[in-house]
């Protein structure tokens, strides 16, 4: 299918004296629309209108499902019809977008009655729509005076002469028949820049249509990544609408690890996309643009493909000597000679592929521009260097830091920032960076901080440009279910919702496994799941609770597992840790514990913390609150007269007393904030 933009010049001296009236133009405007209506009703295979009357010229469109229709004829044959007398035909074949828009205009100026019903007559209404289409996809058109030594040498520029110029031979080989269009093969083109896999898809395509194998200029090209939902109508309509031309799927992922093992729908939307290639396979040519990593979804796209051929097209590995060549033909293409200090980058029996031999030329070359073209700034510093050497800021980082114990936690999330940190720079470089999930467990006994950790940690997330907002909202189990089926996803989607650009802490996670298919609790999960890969970017899940409990639970869910990037282990804290929380509390609470209650306390905190009910920091706040009572009581038992002040804000041995500890099983309780 083609669409055309048709200009052409007035004939007419008399046109604009003859309409110069509202009266004669409203009149003239019917006539227009009853002329258009009656041309188009004999032929179903095109449809011509009238978009816009200027003072001198008329521009009109033109949908056409047949490759050879001659455009300006069939407008001047319609411009007959209306008695409107025109030259100078320009003809150009556009884009689905730009003819849609000419429909509009054309329906404004009373010209055709719905711009819809003329789409819908070619199934193409709702592709013709972005917002109704539900997939994402755009158009572009190729260069009609794009030459085969071009494309060759566009071929060698890109490093593909073991599978893009013997496919650009075959192309070139034979003499298309006119009488018989088809598709002998379709193709994959796999790099993992996008740059260059765009590179290497025009190319091929231009190649198609300069040898006749393509006959429409304009190609489209759909985007879809993991967990893609899909509208298989939608598909065909785009096929229908790309007929004599080309559909370029674009799978957008960095690799296969970003798949979705658990509540994805990649394979739904593989089989629509090739169930929907299989049916147009010789009207419509297809290319399944993949990153070089993605072997599992392209071994999914053959699978689906039954009896379509397909070839190949990546860059070359070029070893040492072509590396070297390469990067010289880049400096000749910038004016620039290679030296030792970009050659010396290349490393014997290496092999690189384009993508990777142009970052190391970029940064050469940004760097070859400060130093030698404009040396008055070579002191400058590059912002990737700023960036390695940036320390963490923000006061959430230091009230983490100045936390008792926490040691194992304190050194996760330190990797974990400085890895988010480093995607920037990788980012910066031009280098392949990951997408990464932030999201983690917190797993670790009660009063062991996990939730003041966790809400540290959205500050620092948040005060280092991780996170858009830092806020955290805790939940549990009762905070997720629903009472009834169908309420639960809602609940969940809300709390991710209220959660988005901060941290979303879920406590005892694992009370969520309720060993029962097709519950709420399992309804929950999925929905989790799902949020979780959909919200990646902005937002952090970090499940809490037991140790043994969270691995049972994890075990259980393997797309949860997949999803997580971070194990934080929160350790019970010795009896040392446990006397210096008791002098942060006593501190928080206007108290200081002498040395001799701190004496008393080393041996009691030891035999505590060997009891089952154990509560680590909140056993400790305990301890303080009583001891405090029996420090009013101390005090309150002596003469008045001799009470100082520093009797008044000191816990001394006396005043030590410890909870009583029953040997009863654990109780799950939400973690201590010291």
């Amino acid at each position: 299918m083609q669409f055309y933009k048709v200009i052409a010049m007035l004939d007419d001296s008399k046109w604009i004296e003859e309409n110069n009236s509202a009266r004669v133009r409203t009149e003239r405007t019917r006539q227009i629309a009853a002329g258009i209506d009656t041309f188009n009703r004999k032929n179903d295979a095109t449809w011509a209108f009238v978009s816009d009357i200027g003072d001198c010229d008329i521009t009109c469109g033109l949908i056409s499902t047949l490759h050879d229709s001659k455009p300006a004829f069939v407008v001047n044959n319609l411009l007959d019809k209306l008695h409107i007398k025109a030259t100078d035909y320009m003809q150009d074949e556009t884009t689905l977008l730009e003819l849609s828009r000419l429909l509009r205009t054309a329906e404004r100026n009373g010209f055709i009655e719905n711009d819809e019903d003329v789409l819908a007559h070619f199934n193409i209404c709702n592709i013709s729509y972005g917002s109704r289409s539900g997939i994402d996809f755009g158009e572009k058109m190729l260069d009609p005076d794009c030459g085969m030594s071009i494309l060759y040498k566009n071929a060698e520029k890109m490093l593909a002469t073991q599978t893009l110029v013997p496919e650009l031979d075959r192309i070139y080989a034979g003499k298309t028949n006119a009488k018989v269009f088809g598709h002998p093969v379709h193709y994959f083109v796999e790099a993992d820049n996008r740059e260059s896999r765009k590179s290497l898809y025009r190319t091929l395509l231009q190649g198609l249509y300069n040898n006749g194998r393509l006959r429409n200029l304009r190609y489209c090209f759909v985007d879809f990544g993991p967990n893609e939902e899909v509208r298989r109508n939608t598909y065909d309509e785009l096929y229908q609408s790309c007929i004599d031309g080309a559909v370029v799927v674009r799978y957008m992922a960095n690799d296969d690890s970003e798949d979705s093992d658990y509540a994805g729908n990649n394979i739904d939307t593989i089989s629509a996309l090739c169930e929907t290639m299989v049916k147009y396979r010789n009207r419509v040519l297809t290319v399944f643009c993949l990153p070089r990593s993605c072997e599992r979804v392209k071994k999914q796209f053959i699978d689906n493909l039954g009896p379509v051929g397909m070839v190949t097209i990546r860059e070359d590995l070029a070893d040492t000597a072509q590396a070297t060549g390469y990067l010289k033909m880049l400096c000749r293409d910038n004016h620039l000679r290679s030296d030792k200090r970009l050659l010396s980058r290349l490393e014997d029996g290496k092999q690189y592929y384009p993508d990777e031999l142009h970052v190391m030329f970029d940064e050469w070359y940004n760097d070859k521009i400060k130093t030698t073209v404009y040396p008055q700034y070579k002191d400058v510093q590059v912002c990737r260097k700023e960036a390695i050497k940036e320390v963490k800021r923000g006061s959430a980082i230091d009230e983490l830091e100045a936390m008792i114990g926490l040691h194992d936690a304190k050194s996760v999330i330190d990797k974990a920032l400085s890895y988010f940190k480093m995607q920037r720079v990788y980012k910066d470089r031009g280098l392949k960076a990951d997408r990464p999930a932030m999201h983690m467990v917190f797993s670790g006994n009660p009063g062991t901080a996990k939730t003041t950790v966790a809400r540290l940690f959205a500050r620092i997330m948040k005060e280092n440009g991780l996170l858009s907002k830092g806020q955290l909202v805790e939940v549990g189990r009762g905070d997720l279910v629903g009472k009834y089926v169908g309420w639960t996803a809602k609940i969940v989607k809300d709390k991710f919702k209220a959660a988005m650009g901060g941290v979303l802490f879920i406590d005892e996670a694992y009370s969520l496994v309720d060993d029962r298919g097709g519950s709420f609790g399992d309804e929950a999960i999925n929905t989790i799941v799902q949020e979780m890969e959909n919200h990646r970017d902005d937002l952090v899940v970090i499940f809490a609770g037991y140790p043994d409990e969270m691995r049972g639970f994890l075990d259980k869910n393997p797309g949860l597992r997949s999803r997580i990037a971070f194990h934080v282990p929160f350790a019970d804290y010795d009896a040392a840790e446990l006397c210096e929380i008791a002098r942060a509390i006593g501190k928080e609470k206007g108290v200081t514990l002498t040395d001799g209650a701190i004496t008393k306390l080393l041996p009691l905190f030891e035999t505590a913390r060997q009891q089952p009910d154990f509560g680590n920091g909140r056993y400790v706040r305990n301890v303080i609150e009583l001891s405090k009572m029996n420090q009013a009581a101390r005090i309150l038992s002596i003469d008045p007269d001799k009470v100082t002040d520093s009797m008044l804000v000191s816990l001394e041995a006396a005043d030590i007393e410890v909870p009583a500890l029953s040997a009863a099983p654990k109780k799950h309780a939400i973690g201590f904030a010291p």
